[in-house]
């Protein structure tokens, strides 16, 4: 790498540090503010909106500094769905917007990165079958993918420092796999993707527990929209490794929003329906302080990153196995914990059964 493309990283990285409080006046001048309530975390009242300092400073090293290592289509097209969601979630940060209208802002940003910049989901490999091309299936897997990444990032949003340390963590993890195995065309994906990560270094120690700002829906539905954006363009030509490796490296993110779904479709809730059975929840309720948790979660998101970097140099059979032994390891924690909820825990309980009878007829 470049000892100038390395200077425009520490650049970004002091830029982010100091706008964040500038960032942090005008949420409390906008009425950006996070007031403390049952769901809430926070016993006073905190200014939002933190992703704002995130946005502008990674836009300053994409527009500027970082300029002639990326396309002008790719800057520019992805720039415009960028305002989107800063827009989007600002709206929300201040006047609270309804879960549709969310979706209309994030679509509507899907809409602009798929049309002005060209990033998609086009062909899909199969094992054992080859390549499909998705056709017009392109759109709606493409927009799919944005909304539900986007939407993960913006569930895990509810602890100081939280989304914040978990996209640096799975960033950082994609940007040193699209550098070093997945042979993206052009390095500028992962120079773009450090310089995101610079910026929400600089922003970490505002947000680290004691939090002096929060992310806010600006902020998360930012890091969201980007990391989809991101591993989009890993993924223009999907085979099976492609595919996995950013679903693991989001391992923390899709891993609460799946189980929030399935959870609310047992309870027979509304799949918008608020709850404090999110996976920071159910390390708090256990008895975990605040920091201790989030460490904790940040240790989950490194796991998943590790787990990610063994897939392009394993075997199929290798990636078969690991998939496998990663899927019934998350469910056993899944269950450990209480995330679908305490009574639901049937690989537990078929280990716990399997256990008895066998030491039972071992007692004969």
């Amino acid at each position: 790498m470049k000892f100038e493309i390395i200077v425009s990283l520490v650049a970004t990285m002091i830029l982010s540090a100091i706008l964040t409080p500038f960032v942090r006046k005008l949420a409390f001048r906008l009425g950006a503010i996070d007031n403390p309530n049952a769901r809430r975390v926070n016993k006073v009242p905190m200014p939002t909106m933190g992703g704002l300092a995130i946005f502008l400073a990674y836009t300053f090293a994409t527009v500027f500094l970082l300029r002639q290592q990326i396309p002008t289509r790719q800057l520019w097209g992805v720039f415009g769905g960028e305002c989107v969601i800063i827009l989007t979630g600002m709206i929300d940060d201040i006047f609270e917007l309804k879960p549709r209208q969310k979706v209309f802002g994030i679509s509507l940003a899907a809409l602009v990165v798929y049309f002005a910049a060209g990033v998609k989901m086009s062909h899909l490999t199969i094992p054992f079958v080859g390549m499909i091309s998705l056709g017009w299936w392109s759109l709606p897997v493409t927009w799919i993918w944005i909304l539900a990444i986007t939407n993960a990032v913006n569930l895990i949003d509810g602890l100081d420092g939280l989304a914040t340390g978990v996209g640096i963590i799975a960033l950082s993890t994609m940007g040193i796999t699209g550098l070093f195995f997945l042979n993206v065309e052009n390095t500028f994906v992962g120079i773009i993707i450090f310089a995101l990560v610079a910026a929400m270094v600089g922003f970490l120690p505002y947000n680290f527990f004691p939090a002096r700002i929060y992310l806010g829906d600006t902020g998360s539905l930012f890091i969201g929209f980007m990391m989809s954006v991101f591993s989009l363009y890993g993924l223009k030509n999907v085979t099976f490794i492609t595919m996995i490796i950013p679903v693991i490296i989001l391992g923390v993110p899709i891993t609460d929003t799946v189980y929030a779904i399935l959870r609310r479709t047992l309870n027979r809730q509304p799949i918008s329906h608020a709850d404090k059975h999110h996976l920071h929840h159910r390390l708090m309720q256990m008895g975990l302080t605040h920091r201790q948790t989030v460490l904790v979660i940040y240790g989950i998101a490194l796991i998943f990153a590790f787990i990610s970097l063994l897939y392009p140099i394993s075997p199929k059979w290798g990636t078969i196995s690991l998939t496998i032994a990663s899927l019934i390891g998350l469910e056993l924690f899944v269950e450990a914990i209480g995330l679908v909820g305490t009574n639901r825990q049937p690989l537990l309980n078929w280990i716990k059964k399997l256990v008895k009878g066998t030491t039972s007829k071992n007692s004969h």
